[in-house]
């Protein structure tokens, strides 16, 4: 099968620079390499007949016999770098970042990397929310081994130089023309290996333990909140910085208040009388009780606004508001005086007609309309 134009395989014009030449392989061996297109015998063979033609079009004196003579001028020709001439190491070298997201690459030891964050639920009374509060709290965690100072090798030791990458922490792998560096399988990246663990890690460099810490919570948090503590999470590796700790604020459900935001809600039941009278009751809040004017002929779910009486911002330190929603109770448990005194009562209002009870009479007449509709 004759073989193609070189200038044709890599797409690029005769009098193309060495620049051009260099991009338009680079790209086409990203396109067709065999690791991207397993199985695949069309794509390997172009990638071997591009691999040819930028063999010899990169090379001088390759490109000059092929220019005047053709295929048979390379085959043929004048002394030059041979089969491999072209200078691979370069090619790809001033574009590793690229195949290396691809092969496994980036050069260099593996830095040891900071301590992982870690996080803790803690529980708290609204009003601890509210108010702020100081909370001791245990925490399992990891710390850097006091017997080997985190190196992880037994004290006296040291660890040694891997053998496996010469301490570079990455190792060479040759696929055809592609030089790829991988971690190394041995050190893992670190460029190190340990000999002699210490005894009390079992070279990790880290022992477990259970710390006690304080946590202030200032007032305001709102549940989902989270607390920062720098520095106290798990112990980095080989000597690292630790990690952070993250509390966050879980609050308990309350007896009589509801939070939304920054607002209280409450439901606080009302006497029938001082409902219809009005009068004056004491209503609860965080900081105490606080004092309502009841006008009279309040109805059920009737909502009254204390401001101010909500929770102070974190932030901001504004104060949300209360909202208390009264619930009118009807008696119970009556005595027979009472009865009497309530049927008095009623009668009294109906003769009154729907005077004392506005609400049911435009309810009954909903009703009876509806019927009627019914009817016709």
């Amino acid at each position: 099968m004759a073989k193609r134009d070189y200038y044709q395989v890599l797409g690029v014009a005769r009098n193309a620079q060495d620049a051009e030449i260099k991009k338009a392989y680079r790209r086409l061996a990203m396109k067709l390499h065999p690791d991207r297109n397993p199985g695949d015998a069309d794509a390997e063979a172009r990638f071997k007949e591009a691999k040819e033609a930028y063999e010899v079009l990169a090379n001088a004196e390759k490109r000059a016999a092929y220019d005047e003579f053709g295929h048979q001028g390379v085959q043929f020709g004048a002394a030059g770098r041979g089969a491999a001439g072209a200078d691979f190491g370069d090619i790809f070298g001033d574009f590793g970042d690229v195949f290396g997201d691809i092969f496994g690459g980036g050069r260099g030891r593996r830095r040891p990397q900071r301590g992982a964050d870690m996080a803790f639920s803690l529980e708290l009374d609204l009003e601890e929310a509210v108010h702020g509060v100081e909370k001791q709290i245990r925490v399992p965690a990891t710390r850097e081994c006091g017997e080997c100072s985190g190196s992880g090798a037994r004290r006296g030791t040291s660890r040694a130089a891997c053998e496996a990458c010469g301490g570079q922490g990455q190792v060479r792998m040759q696929q055809g023309f592609f030089s790829i560096h991988q971690t190394c399988p041995q050190c893992r990246g670190a460029g190190s290996v340990i000999r002699d663990p210490c005894p009390a890690c079992r070279g990790r460099g880290r022992v477990n333990h259970t710390r006690t810490l304080s946590v202030r919570v200032p007032a305001g948090v709102d549940d989902g909140d989270r607390i920062r503590l720098s520095g106290e999470g798990e112990a980095g590796p080989r000597g690292a910085s630790p990690g952070d700790l993250y509390v966050q604020v879980k609050i308990r459900p309350h007896e009589i208040f509801t939070r939304e935001g920054d607002d209280l809600y409450c439901r606080m039941p009302l006497g029938f009388a001082t409902a219809a009278l009005g009068g004056e009751v004491q209503v609860p809040t965080l900081d105490g009780l606080a004092k309502l004017k009841i006008p009279a002929e309040t109805q059920t779910d009737k909502v009254f606004r204390l401001r101010e009486k909500g929770v102070r911002n974190v932030r901001t330190r504004r104060h949300g508001d209360l909202f208390c929603r009264l619930q009118v109770e009807t008696p119970v448990n009556l005595g027979k005086k009472q009865k009497e005194l309530l049927r008095e009562l009623d009668q009294s209002l109906a003769r009154g007609g729907n005077r004392h009870s506005p609400r049911l009479h435009s309810w009954m007449h909903k009703l009876k309309s509806f019927f009627d509709d019914l009817v016709t």
